[in-house]
């Protein structure tokens, strides 16, 4: 099938996991935010430089697509190891040997340890003790990891530094993220059950497990155990609504560099308003196919700059970073000169964001002189860079004005 056909599906805007066929054989699994965008990106003009030869090569030789929609991307990075575990797709242990990858190691004792490992440790060198489950291979341990912190606050487990029965409570247990195995709050039954809720989210029957935590928070609701029927209580809202903030940012990583690239012709401007450091404000507008959006414009109540126009731009930068959800942009614009752009592409780094950034030099009397940055966008977007630009000084005045007539009040 050509590179045309495949193209043309049409995917839904959600997390899930995709498989490239050829016929009815699965050449290659993975996991995304949005299906549509991460398949999308496969069909771009620098996906061997962005992934490997290797993967390029296996979307020529694809004839087909096929993709699950999830709830969430947690459910999404489970599914991929359980189907990269069952199916075994040529591309994926392709690039990878056994030992690359990661695993969810769950000993087997009285109180089970839950480890992250390493294929290299689990296959040649494991001295953890006996494994009475094993998850994976996850292909990126890094989404692994924040995966499991995110388990770990709403189904609270035992790792290594704790010891069932000390009496005193270990660190993980002053912050939460131990169910109390050291202080003898949570028996070795309860604890049983524990494991087994885990056990049955990381085996993809997230809804099996709703239905038992469910049954046991009516049961406490009848015994009058209020307090242990409120815990369940959360649980379960925590897994229906997962908030998997960190994971979508990680899957925004190629695996090949771990840094982000962006897509589509989304362009992103900043500004920042004060006067003579009070009420420092910022903004983000958006600018797609030459038309403004102005519903993905955003303002940010600068908190820590005042008379400090690049130190605002990496403030503003940090938290429009931590929104995964806002789509990257192909393009950033900064008003501003060399301190700007150099305050952006700090933030940007640190991040693993890989965008192109465009500042626009003003004259004395504010208006555009140059523009300074990517020279390839300034070829071929100027006038799109100019309209960004343009509102996202506009739309900041307006703001810091705004706040100003509030703190006169």
């Amino acid at each position: 099938m050509e590179r045309e056909t495949l193209t043309s599906y049409d995917l839904p805007d959600s997390p899930g996991i995709y498989r490239f066929q050829k016929g009815k054989r699965v050449l290659y699994v993975g996991k995304a935010t949005s299906l549509r965008d991460r398949v999308r990106s496969y069909f771009s003009k620098d996906l061997v430089e962005a992934r490997s030869p290797a993967i390029a090569g296996m979307v020529l030789e694809a004839d087909s697509l096929t993709w699950e929609e999830t709830d969430s991307v947690l459910e999404a990075l489970i599914l991929e190891a359980n189907e990269i575990k069952k199916l075994e797709p040529p591309f994926n242990t392709d690039e990878k040997d056994n030992k690359s990858f990661n695993y969810l190691v769950i000993t087997d004792e009285a109180f089970p340890v839950l480890i992250v490992v390493r294929g290299r440790e689990l296959f040649t060198k494991w001295e953890g003790g006996k494994i009475k489950h094993l998850f994976g291979p996850f292909p990126q341990g890094g989404a692994l990891r924040e995966a499991m912190k995110l388990v770990r606050k709403i189904l609270p487990y035992r790792d290594s530094k704790c010891t069932p029965g000390k009496g005193k409570p270990c660190f993980n247990r002053q912050i939460g993220l131990c169910p109390g195995v050291c202080t003898g709050e949570m028996s070795e039954k309860e604890y049983a059950e524990r494991v087994k809720h885990i056990v049955l989210l990381f085996s993809g029957k997230k809804q099996t497990l709703l239905k038992e935590l469910e049954r046991a928070m009516a049961k406490a609701a009848k015994g009058e155990r209020f307090e242990d029927a409120s815990a369940l209580r959360r649980q379960v809202a925590a897994l229906t609504h997962i908030r998997d903030v960190a994971l979508i940012k990680d899957d925004a990583r190629f695996a090949s560099g771990g840094s982000v690239r962006a897509s589509g012709n989304r362009i992103e401007a900043y500004d920042v308003a004060h006067t003579a450091g009070t009420e420092t404000v910022g903004v983000m507008v958006v600018v797609e196919d030459g038309e403004a959006q102005k519903s993905e414009y955003r303002k940010f109540k600068v908190k820590g700059f005042t008379n400090n126009d690049p130190g605002a731009l990496s403030e503003i930068l940090q938290r429009r970073l931590m929104h995964p959800e806002w789509h990257l942009p192909r393009l950033i614009i900064v008003d501003g000169s060399t301190a700007q752009m150099n305050a952006a592409k700090r933030v940007l780094e640190k991040a693993g964001v890989l965008i192109p950034l465009v500042g626009v030099v003003k004259d004395e009397f504010h208006r555009p002189s140059r523009l300074v940055g990517d020279q390839k966008a300034i070829l071929e977007r100027e006038k799109e860079i100019l309209l960004a630009n343009s509102e996202a000084h506009r739309f900041a005045i307006n703001y810091h004005r705004k706040r100003q007539r509030r703190a006169m009040v």
